[in-house]
């Protein structure tokens, strides 16, 4: 026996620098993705312009460390308002079984940066939708159940998430399920999400709409019109069951001042929308444009040259900030992913996935703290003439 052991450890002896080394680099990797986060006091956002915000999106981030550094970036950015998709379909996997870690984390690093939170809730589980079907597929039998979980993800963050959205973009048959959009189903939607809402927590205000900006004509298989589905909501009784209404305002390749028309996508269409809301009674509602901006793909039909996108986003920000006082807040798309998308998507975004500010973020860092204006004069000095 003794000459076996010998051998066997001999063997293993062989191994042991690989297996220390093999250790040392699980060590080191678990160490940086689960070591828990020290964070120091509470953080305040500091800009001139009290509506900026931006959609981030953290919904597939997984480390700790890159969540947090996304949103103290939003903060010293001087954007105050964060939109952010939490999925149903991630939470509550199995009816009445909730998985809370990653949206606890992402809220309490939210709150601790100061920042006001818009909980975007959509992404239906398997089980409550037929097999073979779309995460944007929810039919009348389960909106209870959908109204049950905005309730339950309410009371949980009582206190730090004050707004939420039901659903997003359902005037477009791909966000309905890929089926025939339905303003009439999504208004009972969203009066039966209200109300459990309000039941839960009275103070959270509740956003409808969030509807994709779209000149589809009648009978599209593809979508509805945004004002004839805001129109139609009304029709069906939405003007009782939300607070604010939500708006994607894109400019494509008009400037922010491009004048609003029912024919033409861009960035006043926003104030059609809200013509709607004024002829329908609800003047007192604001608005929150919660999705929105310009792109500055190289080779994209609807994109803008860079130097474009920078001066129009900080003109739309003071747009919304000094001339809509109806509109609380302008968050457009999108802060940072998680990984490149390797599409025209790349040229939403602020921040690069490894963190490296755009000039986007460069110019509106300045902005909001009051050190240049939204001209070209002044991003040309910003930029040292480029």
């Amino acid at each position: 026996m003794s000459g076996r052991v010998l051998v066997v450890f001999s063997r293993v002896k062989r191994f042991l620098p690989l297996l220390l080394i093999l250790v040392l680099i699980l060590h080191f990797l678990l160490a940086d993705t689960w070591r828990p986060l020290i964070l120091g006091p509470s953080r305040n956002v500091v800009s001139i312009n009290p509506k900026m915000g931006v959609h981030t999106r953290l919904t597939d981030e997984v480390e700790p460390w890159k969540i947090l550094r996304s949103l103290e970036m939003v903060r010293e950015m001087g954007a105050s308002w964060i939109v952010e998709y939490f999925p149903w379909g991630y939470y509550e996997p199995r009816r009445g079984r909730y998985v809370w870690e990653h949206p606890d984390m992402v809220i309490d690093f939210a709150h601790h940066e100061g920042l006001k939170v818009i909980a975007r809730l959509g992404y239906v589980p398997e089980w409550a939708r037929p097999n073979n079907s779309t995460v944007t597929y929810l039919d009348e039998e389960h909106f209870d159940d959908f109204a049950r979980f905005a309730a339950t993800f309410v009371r949980r963050y009582q206190g730090r998430v004050g707004y939420i959205i039901v659903w997003n973009e359902p005037n477009l048959s791909l966000e309905w399920g890929y089926r025939p959009v339905d303003p009439e189903a999504y208004t009972d939607l969203l009066c039966r999400t209200y109300r459990a809402v309000k039941t839960a927590v009275p103070e959270v205000q509740v956003l409808g709409g969030a509807l994709a900006p779209t000149l589809a004509p009648p009978g599209s298989e593809w979508g509805m019109n945004d004002l004839t589905f805001l129109q139609a909501m009304y029709d069906a009784g939405a003007g009782a069951c939300f607070d604010i209404l939500a708006v994607h305002a894109y400019g494509w390749r008009f400037p922010p001042n491009a004048p609003p028309s029912p024919d033409a996508v861009n960035f006043r269409r926003t104030e059609l929308l809200r013509a709607v809301m004024v002829r329908n009674g609800d003047a007192s509602k604001p608005i929150i444009i919660t999705e929105g901006g310009w792109n500055d793909h190289p080779r994209w039909t609807k994109a803008v040259r860079p130097m474009q996108r920078v001066l129009y986003t900080l003109q739309a920000y003071d747009m919304v900030w000094k001339q809509w006082d109806w509109a609380l807040a302008f968050a457009p798309w999108a802060f940072r992913y998680p990984w490149a998308a390797r599409s025209y998507q790349d040229y939403f975004t602020f921040v690069a996935v490894d963190f490296t500010p755009k000039p986007i973020y460069i110019a509106a860092q300045a902005y909001a703290r009051g050190e240049i204006q939204p001209t070209v004069e002044d991003l040309e000095r910003l930029f040292g003439g480029e």
